[in-house]
């Protein structure tokens, strides 16, 4: 095989089990759809970018020991996601506090006018409109991931379909 062809099916690795996708095919397979989730949830591509490289950063270390490797990055996607928004929200914060500006860069992508009422909304409220219609999930497992009660999802989704 030429130093330039690739297989199109799974490349094991030594630590990967018989059958097990390595973290190099599921990056390249999955990587797209978690940029675009990234992006939904924190409003920045270059911030979506970094998100998901971190996220299958951690994942690495666990990946032979991994069930559902998909499930498990896009959990950890939404967790950087979080950390991302707070650790912004923070620097906001003490800029505001020393009067310093923030340049806060987010590219907008071309989309229709639900991308405008998104970015307006608040982090949280954008979390859980994203992840209930985007990905689809039920408000238990919003409430999981955003670590808050199902009735505080309720109101978020609530608050973000009403503004």
């Amino acid at each position: 095989m030429a130093s330039g062809d690739r297989s199109s099916g799974p490349v094991h690795t030594s630590s990967d089990g018989p059958g097990r996708e390595s973290l190099e095919h599921v990056y390249a397979r999955v990587r797209p759809a978690m940029v675009r989730l990234a992006h939904l949830l924190t409003g920045s591509v270059d911030m979506a970018e970094d998100v998901v490289h971190d996220a299958f950063m951690s994942c690495s270390p666990h990946w032979s020991r991994l069930d559902l490797p998909d499930a498990y990055v896009r959990r950890a996607v939404i967790n950087h996601a979080h950390s991302a928004l707070r650790r912004v929200g923070r620097e906001r914060d003490k800029a505001t506090r020393f009067g310093r500006a923030v340049p806060v860069t987010v590219v907008l992508p071309d989309l229709d006018e639900t991308w405008e009422v998104l970015r307006r909304l608040p982090d949280r409220q954008r979390m859980a409109v994203v992840l209930r219609f985007y990905e689809d999930l039920p408000e238990a497992d919003i409430a999981d991931l955003l670590g808050c009660r199902p009735g505080t999802v309720k109101s978020l989704l609530h608050r973000g379909l009403a503004a």
